[in-house]
């Protein structure tokens, strides 16, 4: 029976990213089903004040309808996707970057709906919460300081962390596409920072989200490696493979690696949408 692949976006991301994503799976006969977390896609705010011309000082403060949205949400969400692609057969949860966070979790809680679980450069927490991870040596070329200026409004305050990718200043601009898409030409990083959405939730998960080897262990998983990442580096996310295969020695990651910065593999899809399709084929 043919499979379901379930794609679950990161942070500021939504479902419109994988569009070009399941053009290619489509064509190679397979059917897909992209995410729109809580908050997210149609669902996002865009405040007037992030429109042009920009009003720096409303932005900052304008709410945003993703305030309060917790990980729990978001996989009590994606449970129910999985659950109805359930229905139809097998179902492959594919998750990328931040997205993994709550693959994690859907998995932890509802192991029986996932056929296969396959992470794509994404966050798969088994020793430490994912906001401790960035103190290790592993994320120590993220240079986090250089999005400082992107940022709008305090997050404390808005109760979400707010960035404007619609920024104009140029040295922004180049942190940005430094740090996400690097091997992409101008026109494309632009074309891919208009689909971001200006919030995202503050909640990364606690201890309690990490993998459990009697849950989310159970899964066959799998791991893209993309070899030029900058923003989750090589070295972060072989260290999240080590520590998922030592949690689950008799169930380790099936790895794979394409080449690519963090958002290239979705910008130029077929080589994943093939790699992909190869795990069910």
């Amino acid at each position: 029976m043919q499979p379901t692949y379930v794609l679950v976006h990161g942070a500021f991301a939504n479902s419109f990213s994988f569009a070009p994503l399941q053009a290619e799976l489509g064509l190679l006969g397979h059917r897909s089903v992209a995410v729109d977390l809580p908050g997210h896609g149609f669902a996002a705010t865009f405040p007037l004040a992030y429109q042009a011309p920009q009003d720096a000082a409303g932005l900052a403060e304008a709410p945003g309808a993703i305030k309060g949205v917790t990980l729990a949400d978001n996989a009590a969400h994606l449970i129910g996707v999985l659950e109805r692609a359930k229905r139809n057969g097998p179902v492959v949860l594919v998750s990328h970057s931040r997205g993994g966070v709550t693959a994690t979790a859907a998995a932890n809680a509802r192991p029986d709906l996932i056929d296969r679980i396959v992470y794509v450069s994404a966050w798969c927490p088994v020793d430490l919460e994912v906001n401790a991870y960035y103190a290790e040596p592993e994320m120590a070329t993220v240079d986090a300081a250089a999005f400082g200026p992107a940022l709008a409004g305090n997050p404390a305050e808005l109760g979400v962390l707010r960035v404007n990718f619609r920024t104009a200043q140029p040295e922004v601009l180049a942190a940005l596409k430094a740090a996400f898409l690097a091997d992409g030409t101008d026109d494309e990083f632009r074309a891919f920072l208009n689909t971001y959405q200006p919030d995202e939730n503050l909640d990364a998960g606690t201890s309690a989200d990490r993998a459990r080897a009697d849950t989310w262990g159970r899964i066959p998983k799998t791991y893209i490696r993309l070899a030029d990442d900058a923003s989750l580096p090589l070295a972060l996310q072989d260290r999240l493979i080590r520590e998922g295969d030592a949690l689950t020695p008799d169930n380790p990651y099936d790895v794979h690696t394409l080449a690519g910065s963090h958002l290239k593999w979705l910008v130029t899809p077929a080589p994943a949408a093939e790699l992909l399709a190869k795990l069910v084929d």
